[in-house]
């Protein structure tokens, strides 16, 4: 992957303080789209994921509080319950490359017999 490719990331956060926690959710909604409260799909390249982690890096305790930032595999397989978290027009596959070609996810839905 290059520095300016851009892929997906899912970022996730356990933050101690309420108040910063607020904050860093408020950030990442300007980068990506939440999956669950503490967890987002960031399409970003690598340079991008750095800046992202830098700005987190400024709101949070280092001690106490914890960020994650994992590549999203180009071939992810996902398995559903429940509610879907996201819009059926979202796609999680990777990003087209032809911009007139979007993306397909891969997603299998289980249900419990």
């Amino acid at each position: 992957m290059s520095l300016h490719e851009k892929t997906r990331w899912i970022v996730t956060y356990d933050i101690h303080d309420p108040r910063c926690g607020v904050k860093v959710h408020r950030l990442l909604e300007g980068w990506g789209l939440p999956l669950q409260y503490s967890v987002f799909v960031v399409p970003a390249s690598a340079a991008e994921l750095q800046q992202l982690m830098q700005a987190l890096e400024e709101l949070i305790d280092p001690v106490t509080d914890d960020v994650r930032a994992y590549r999203w595999p180009e071939q992810a397989e996902v398995h559903l319950l429940g509610r879907p978290l996201l819009p059926d027009e979202v796609l999680l596959g990777p990003p087209a490359k032809n911009p007139a070609a979007p993306a397909r996810r891969r997603v299998r839905r289980s249900a419990l017999a």
